[in-house]
């Protein structure tokens, strides 16, 4: 397989961006006010109110009681999210979206939002070179580009002051800001004092909305990639391999924030770590076959408390001291992967759950359940139904995303019928590769034509020149030795007549 690594880069820790927090709204005036209404430039109004994009309302959060596995309250900054920092926001009408509503929702294009448009994920190993490459560059691009519109915080919010008198946000680059963000959804709760906290907390792992925020997840990383590049065709490969390169990473270290009561504030921590197939084979005897994933796949309820039912089983904690579906790989690779609070530094991670996704989708498809079969209450905090997914804004509630990823916008290559798959797997990458060289394909043709026409015009010529000599030749051979027709001047008249 071919490697895959993004390049290091020295973040500069200065202050406000992250999908968590819109950088207009990271700030003393947004924390005291608890308003994260941004203006869109487009009109000039709040959440784009004057054009009737959204507006800016309050928030209402879930009072669903979730499971015990959380005993608190009030301590952690994730509860109710977003209330510990924001109460009011935009809500977007329509196909609009975004936090400032000056986006579209997912899958939906153009000024208006009015188009639909349909992106196909495809396998890596069927990425022609060029568009492997590109992937790359795309990546190192991000590692390299402070992310325009997010920043992250570095301290709670009881950190910044009642009223948000010490805002304490950094700037991060784009890719670090969804490693930050996979970390900040399932850190551990601060319970006070150094090492103090509690570990049985993730708003995004190991329950029913492990799959609705992970797509979620990859749709924002989409969106992020298309922005920053102008490449609005971009689409997320899915699949797995193996080898890399070294990179940076960050956010890998849970003990040590734990134990001085802080949050990551992503500065660099070494380089990735890979080591394959040199894992715990207790817990990951082999990597899943097709024949577990059509099991999976074949599991008719979601999630609704044992370890038999779908979530649970796609996720890997089916099998009690066993790591199994989505939990294998990770264990697998044996390095920056296996921790899940730092595995999103892995460019692995996204094609990992790309494909992870497509079997969510599979399922869907094949049951296409109601929207009531996701688990209203008691789930574990933070995974259920009309919970804010944490740590995104705009805002989506887990059962937002309790559908097939048609109405989203985007396709997997391999769930194409037949014809489309042919097309998008086979035909379409050597087209791509023909249009990376047109101009190349051209020059040649143009050249093969002069050519050509070049040495089409030199054997006219010689045949033509032939011809003439053969008819020279003819000529002089049999030509009259006396001519029929004898004009006389001696008699000064002209006669017709032939002469025998």
């Amino acid at each position: 397989m071919r490697s895959l690594c993004v390049s290091v880069v020295v973040l500069q820790l200065l202050g406000a961006c992250l999908c968590q927090f819109p950088r207009p709204c990271a700030n003393s005036e947004g924390l005291r006010t608890k308003e994260c209404c941004p203006v869109w430039d487009g009109d000039g109004s709040a959440c784009g109110a004057l054009s009737g994009r959204g507006f800016c309302t309050e928030v209402e959060v879930s009072d669903e009681p979730h499971g015990p596995q959380y005993p608190h309250s009030g301590i952690d900054d994730r509860e109710r999210w977003p209330l510990a920092f924001f109460n009011r926001t935009c809500r977007c009408a329509g196909n609009y979206g975004g936090f400032n509503c000056g986006e579209c929702r997912f899958g939906y294009w153009g000024a208006n939002c009015a188009e639909y448009r349909e992106s196909v994920r495809r396998n890596i190993l069927t990425l022609s070179t060029s568009e492997q490459q590109k992937f790359i560059s795309y990546l190192n691009l991000a590692k390299n580009t402070i992310s325009r519109d997010y920043v992250i915080s570095t301290a709670t919010r009881a950190e910044m002051g009642e009223n948000g008198e010490n805002p304490m946000f950094s700037d991060i680059n784009t890719y670090d800001l969804f490693v930050w963000m996979h970390y900040y959804v399932s850190r551990d709760a601060l319970l006070g004092g150094p090492g103090n906290v509690w570990t049985d907390i993730d708003f995004a792992h190991e329950s029913a909305a492990f799959l609705p925020w992970h797509r979620v997840y990859l749709l924002h990383w989409e969106n992020e990639i298309r922005k920053l590049t102008g490449d609005f065709n971009f689409t997320i490969p899915y699949w797995d391999w193996r080898d890399a390169q070294t990179c940076e990473v960050i956010c890998t270290q849970p003990d040590e924030y734990n134990s001085r009561e802080a949050l990551c504030n992503a500065t660099e921590e070494g380089p990735l770590l890979r080591n394959p197939g040199n894992h715990d084979t207790n817990r990951v005897s082999r990597l899943p076959t097709t024949a577990d994933v059509d099991f999976t796949v074949g599991l008719p309820l979601y999630e609704t408390g044992p370890m038999d039912r779908f979530a649970s089983t796609v996720t890997g904690m089916a099998v009690p001291g066993q790591s199994t579906m989505h939990n294998a790989l990770h264990i697998f690779m044996n390095g920056s992967m296996s921790s899940v609070q730092g595995s999103a530094n892995d460019p692995i991670f996204l094609l990992h759950h790309a494909f992870i996704d497509s079997i969510y989708e599979r399922w869907l498809r094949t049951h296409q359940p109601l929207r009531t079969n996701y688990p209203r209450a008691n789930a574990p905090i933070g995974h259920n139904d009309g919970y804010y997914m944490v740590p995104f804004l705009p805002l989506y509630r887990n059962g937002e995303y309790f559908l097939s990823n048609k109405v989203l916008g985007y396709e997997y290559a391999y769930l194409l019928d037949p014809g489309q798959r042919f097309v998008q797997e086979f035909l379409t990458p050597y087209l791509e590769q023909a249009e990376q060289i047109w101009q190349w394909l051209l020059g040649a043709g143009i050249l093969g034509a002069l050519i050509a026409t070049v040495a089409a015009a030199l054997v006219i010529a010689a045949r033509r020149k032939w011809k003439r000599n053969q008819r020279r030749k003819r000529a002089s051979s049999y030509g009259e030795r006396q001519p029929l027709l004898h004009s006389s001047s001696e008699d000064g008249s002209a006669s017709y007549q032939t002469t025998l």
